[in-house]
């Protein structure tokens, strides 16, 4: 398996590393992503360079490897890329699009509405990460997390890794307006996933939160009595498990 792997991602590390994700002017990549509020203004960008070097600070000694840091601004729609893989010798910043938990967006309109680290709840945690080992299970090629503070602490407990799967491929932004969802889990497309996993290796800061301001309306409960509604018109387009 690790020789699977190393293969991998010597392929990923020949090829560019570019985001290739356009945006669009709905906050989406195009499709069927739902336009934003009329009386929404865009918020400051964020700089993940600056977020990276922060918490690079903050978790010292626990961070082995400084070369590279993954920042998630789950601030941002699931239509938009938003993990930044920040390399931090060349200042250099590439975004790529990644899902959040199920039990972060249980009305799955592409929005994070919470985010948890209790056992089963089947949501995002926040918080800083050490990246851990490789490992080959259920969803192939797969990479472990570490956990570091308080809203986290369960991340080996609950199973929250880094792999790939189907439901991620940036590709369903065009016909869905957003990704599927995960059960907590850092989810890549699979053609991104070997690329991701040899820039993100063992021993590096994985820092994930809401950083981005985004408008309250995307937050609000559906209507009573919507709620199935809702989650059926999402599933409309998705193949079965793409939820």
């Amino acid at each position: 398996m690790l020789g699977g792997l190393a293969g991998l991602m010597g392929v990923a590390a020949a090829g560019p590393a570019k985001a290739q994700f356009p945006l669009s002017g709905t906050g989406g990549f195009g499709g069927n992503a739902a336009p934003l509020p009329p009386t929404w203004t865009p918020p400051a960008p964020v700089d993940y360079l600056a977020v990276a070097r922060r918490q690079l600070a903050i978790q010292g000694t626990r961070i082995g490897q400084s070369d590279r840091v993954g920042v998630v601004d789950f601030g941002l729609a699931s239509s938009r890329p938003r993990f930044a893989l920040v390399d931090m010798v060349a200042g250099k910043v590439d975004l790529y699009p990644v899902t959040h938990g199920r039990g972060s967006d249980p009305q799955h309109d592409g929005w994070l509405k919470s985010f948890s680290n209790r056992v089963g709840s089947l949501a995002t945690s926040r918080g800083a990460y050490r990246t851990s080992d490789y490992y080959w299970g259920a969803n192939g090629s797969s990479m472990r997390l570490q956990g570091l503070e308080p809203d986290n602490n369960n991340a080996d407990v609950r199973a929250i890794v880094v792999h790939g799967a189907w439901y991620a491929e940036p590709q369903l932004i065009q016909t869905q307006g957003k990704l599927g969802r995960s059960e907590g889990c850092f989810v890549f497309g699979e053609a991104l996933l070997p690329m991701i996993l040899y820039k993100l290796g063992p021993g590096r800061l994985l820092f994930a939160d809401r950083l981005t301001q985004t408008p309250a309306s995307n937050f609000a409960p559906p209507v009573p009595g919507t709620e199935n509604l809702i989650r059926a018109t999402a599933q409309q387009h998705l193949p079965v498990k793409a939820d």
